[in-house]
C-alpha cells in the first residue's frame, strides 16, 4: 500500500474496532537471557566497550530473535507492533560508543518489523497490521537540568534533539514504518523536537505518516517529570496534528485510568493506553497476570475511553492476547467535537473563551 492508502486503513480500522497495540519489548529479550556475548553475535565481537543491555542493537546482532517477538505479538492479536528503537538515536548510543550505527538500526528494526507485520497480514488480508516507529525520550532532558546545584545547566540542546531525532525518523521511513511514535514522553520540550524532527523528515522523503503520541504521568501528582498535567500535555502537542495521544508507562492500569479519562474528555483525536503490568516488585519485576491486566483495562473500553490499547513494561504476548479478547466486544471511544477556543498550556492548561 501506498502511505496514502496506509493512512486511509489505519483510521477505516481505529473506526471500526479498538487497536491493539503490542507488549513489552524489553521484557520479551529478558526472557531470553543473553549474556555479553548473546548481545554482541557475530558483528560485535570485538566492539571496545560492554554491550549488554543495549536492546536496540539486537536488530543488528541478533536480527532473528527480534523479528520472533514481533511475531508472537502479532499471533496474539496486536494490530499495531513498534520497531525496537527506543534508544537507537545517537544521543543514548553514545553510551556504547555506536552513534554512527543509529541510522543503520532503525533501517533494520523497522525492516523486521514490516517483514513480519507483511506475513500476518497476508494470512488474514481483511486484517491489515501496522508498524510504529518508535521514538523514545533519549536519556537526556531538555527542560529539567542534570545538575541539583545549577537549575540553568543542561546537557542536551532542543537542535541536538532534533537531528539525532531526525536521523532515527528517516531511517525509520526507509525500513518501511507506517507511524512515527513518540512514546514514554516525560519531557513534552523532547517530545517537540521529536515532532519537528518527523515533519523534516516527512518533508525530505516527501511522505506524511500518521504520529502517535504518547506521554508518561512519573506518579500519582497525575504530572509529567517536566511538571505538564495531561491536559496541558495534549494542547502542547496538538499542533502536530496527531493520528492519536494518550498514555504509557510508569503506571499500572488502576493509577493511569484518572488521566486517561481526562485526556479522553479533552482530545479530538484517538485515545491510546499501554500501561505497565502493574507497578514494580522488590526485585524490579512485574507481578500482574495477563487475567489482572485485561481485568483492570477492559472497563477502559467499556466506558468509551480509549481507541488504541496495548501494554508497556511487564507485559507479554499473554497480556496482550487477554487485553484483545476482553475489548473486542466494545466499540472505540467515539471522538468527540472540542468547541474552538483559544488554548494554551505551561504546567497548568489555559483555556480562554
Amino acid at each position: 500500500m501506498s502511505k496514502k492508502d496506509i493512512r486511509a486503513a489505519l483510521e477505516k480500522a481505529a473506526a471500526e474496532r479498538i487497536l491493539i497495540i503490542d507488549g513489552a519489548m524489553g521484557t520479551m529479550i529478558q526472557g531470553y537471557g543473553l549474556d555479553e556475548a548473546g548481545y554482541r553475535g557475530t558483528r560485535f565481537k570485538d566492539w571496545p566497550r560492554d554491550v549488554k543491555g543495549n536492546n536496540d542493537l539486537l536488530v543488528l546482532s541478533q536480527p532473528g530473535i527480534i523479528e520472533e517477538i514481533h511475531s508472537q505479538y502479532l499471533e496474539a492479536g496486536a494490530d499495531i507492533i513498534g520497531t525496537n528503537t527506543f534508544n537507537a538515536q545517537r544521543i543514548s548510543m553514545a553510551d556504547y560508543g555506536m552513534e554512527d550505527l543509529s541510522y543503520e538500526m532503525n533501517v533494520a528494526a523497522a525492516t523486521l518489523a514490516r517483514r513480519a507485520a507483511d506475513k500476518f497480514e497476508r494470512l488474514t488480508p481483511d486484517k491489515p497490521r501496522f508498524v510504529a516507529g518508535a521514538v523514545g525520550p533519549t536519556n537526556r532532558t531538555a527542560s529539567i537540568s542534570p545538575d541539583v546545584n545549577n537549575p540553568g545547566f543542561r546537557n542536551v540542546t532542543f537542535d541536538g534533539l532534533r537531528a539525532a531525532y531526525r536521523e532515527q525518523v528517516l531511517g525509520l521511513i526507509t525500513g518501511g514504518a507506517d507511524i512515527i511514535l513518540i512514546e514514554t514522553i516525560f519531557d513534552t520540550l523532547n517530545a517537540k523536537a521529536a515532532g519537528m524532527a518527523a515533519l523534516e523528515a516527512f518533508d525530505e522523503k516527501g511522505v506524511e505518516l500518521p504520529i502517535m503520541i504518547s506521554g508518561t504521568i512519573t506518579d500519582r501528582s497525575g504530572r509529567t517529570l517536566s511538571g505538564q498535567t495531561p491536559e496541558a500535555f495534549w494542547y502542547s502537542m496538538r499542533h502536530l496534528r496527531p493520528f492519536s495521544i494518550g498514555l504509557n508507562c510508569a503506571l499500572g492500569a488502576d493509577l493511569m485510568r484518572p488521566f486517561l479519562a481526562e485526556l479522553a474528555q479533552i482530545a479530538d483525536v484517538c485515545v491510546s493506553a499501554y500501561p505497565n503490568a502493574g507497578l514494580p516488585n522488590a526485585m524490579g519485576g512485574y507481578d500482574e497476570t495477563a487475567d489482572d491486566m485485561a481485568g483492570k483495562t477492559e472497563p477502559w473500553a467499556s466506558d468509551g475511553l480509549i481507541n488504541l490499547i496495548g501494554g508497556c513494561c511487564g507485559s507479554t504476548p499473554d497480556h496482550i492476547r487477554r487485553i484483545a479478547e476482553q475489548v473486542a466486544k466494545y466499540p472505540p471511544r467515539k471522538i468527540p467535537e472540542i468547541a474552538p477556543k483559544m488554548r494554551l498550556s505551561g504546567l497548568e492548561p489555559f483555556v480562554h473563551g
